[in-house]
């Protein structure tokens, strides 16, 4: 585990190739809310996705607990897609 994390700090903290955990902002850059009012590439709510820039630090901190719980956003599975690679 200590080398995925260390490969992702390395690309940056705002990269959108990993989809790391060290973003401000959970954005991936794949906006989809087919048939719901969820974001499939950030997990987000719409609400949450147009207000991101208002919300304070504890806001996002609650928004980022909540998605990491449920991790079904293209987000983490491209954290386990790129942990599973050699």
């Amino acid at each position: 585990m200590t080398d995925i994390k260390h490969s992702i700090n390395e690309v940056g903290s705002n990269s959108l190739l990993t989809g790391d955990e060290h973003s401000d902002s959970p954005c991936i850059g794949v906006c989809t809310t087919l048939y719901d009012e969820i974001c499939q590439g950030c997990g987000r709510t719409l609400n949450e996705v147009s207000n991101w820039v208002f919300f304070s630090q504890d806001e996002k901190n609650q928004v980022w607990k909540r998605i990491r719980a449920d991790g079904t956003a293209m987000r983490f599975q491209r954290q386990v897609n790129d942990a599973k690679t050699p």
